[in-house]
């Protein structure tokens, strides 16, 4: 029998945590048969992923109607429901926490979405969070925007590890990984211990190549037979942006952990920030629905897949170490995007996905809260 390629993507230095949580996941004991037979290592969470958890289903009903009963608001009840599941996928996990050091076993959580851009509420929240979940593998996750840089720094100098989510561009990367760098040395110099401290850059693919290919065909639309040449130079960059955008942050990652700066806390113990590939399933049905995974997989990194990208990656990734190949061929593809007959600002592309992907996790957070309050007067009326 073939090994299972999740199993074997280990060995090259990638764990593989999993974009997804729910209730019946954790009582049904699927998630303990993940952990065990498919090697998933960490949970990533988000407001869209516990709309579609909470809405609709009658495993929440019963601590709903108490958190109504006790008067707690909308938001504290909202809270009381995804902290416990927090806290039950955190003890799960907390075997490979404690056999991995550190480095896996955390499921993360992300502060509201709708302070995304205020540096004082983020580093607040982070921290209530972390102390009313009560977990060490807990990791918290603050979006990379130019607000939550600095909230990224403070909370890494209290001992909270954070999940630096949103992340689009190279310079946004760089901002992350010198925050987390920052933070360590403010609690080295307070004589604080660093070693139990870890942190994840959290690169997003897909909403690249979706915002990118989607430009490309409204070009191609508007060339006509004396442009072919042209179209396909737009083809051949179609679907090979995100990808390559995340080699060369490796690289960049690479060229930090290099630095006398990171070499002075490696050597007290600091744990490198790995890259977590995250927004990994595809979104055109003409790509190969494990491409974000084949192509990505290297030493000190992480995947974070869907429960989709999980089978399909179970059934049929191809398992190789291609994070380091054609990496010029990168570089060439990214600096092409300037040239007059493809013309693509790929920084406006990365600050509209960074908005749009603010935007994509705030509107499931709302509804949620409105499906919770609805919940409450149907079971008001219900009296």
């Amino acid at each position: 029998m073939a090994s299972n390629p999740l199993l074997t993507i280990k060995d090259y230095g990638q764990s593989i945590w999993m974009d997804n949580l729910t209730r019946d996941l954790i009582q049904s004991g699927e998630l303990k048969r993940m952990i065990e037979n498919q090697g998933i290592r960490g949970i990533t969470t988000n407001p869209a992923i516990f709309e579609k958890a909470i809405a609709s289903n009658a495993l929440y009903e019963t601590n709903i109607k108490a958190g109504f009963d006790a008067g707690l608001s909308v938001e504290k009840i909202y809270e009381s429901l995804i902290f416990e599941d927090i806290r039950n996928a955190c003890d799960l996990f907390r075997p490979i926490y404690e056999e991995s050091e550190g480095l896996d076993g955390y499921v993360s959580i992300e502060v509201p979405p709708t302070i995304a851009n205020d540096t004082k509420i983020t580093i607040e929240e982070a921290q209530r969070y972390y102390r009313e979940i009560g977990r060490e593998n807990v990791m918290i996750k603050i979006p990379g925007t130019l607000s939550g840089a600095p909230a990224v720094e403070q909370v890494i100098s209290q001992g909270i590890s954070v999940n630096v989510t949103l992340l689009f561009s190279i310079s946004s990367y760089e901002e992350a990984a010198w925050a987390y760098i920052r933070g360590l040395e403010t609690r080295v110099k307070q004589g604080k211990d660093i070693t139990k401290i870890s942190s994840v850059a959290s690169f997003f693919l897909s909403r690249i190549d979706t915002k990118v290919d989607q430009m490309i065909e409204d070009r191609m639309h508007t060339i006509g037979t004396e442009g072919l040449q042209m179209a396909a130079r737009l083809t051949a960059v179609k679907g090979k942006v995100a990808i390559a955008n995340a080699k060369i942050a490796y690289q960049k990652y690479k060229e930090i952990i290099q630095s006398e700066r990171w070499q002075a806390l490696s050597q007290k113990g600091a744990n490198v920030q790995r890259l977590l590939w995250a927004s990994t399933s595809t979104k055109d049905p003409a790509y190969s629905d494990v491409m974000y995974v084949n192509e990505l997989i290297g030493a000190d990194t992480v995947n974070t897949l869907p429960p989709a990208t999980i089978e399909a990656c179970a059934d049929h990734c191809d398992v190789a170490n291609r994070l380091e190949t054609r990496i010029e061929e990168a570089y060439t593809l990214m600096d092409s995007l300037k040239e007059p007959d493809i013309d693509i600002n790929i920084d406006q592309v990365m600050a509209e996905v960074l908005d749009e992907g603010i935007d994509k996790f705030v509107q499931p957070f709302e509804s949620l809260m409105e499906s919770i309050e609805l919940l409450q007067n149907k079971l008001v009326a219900a009296k």
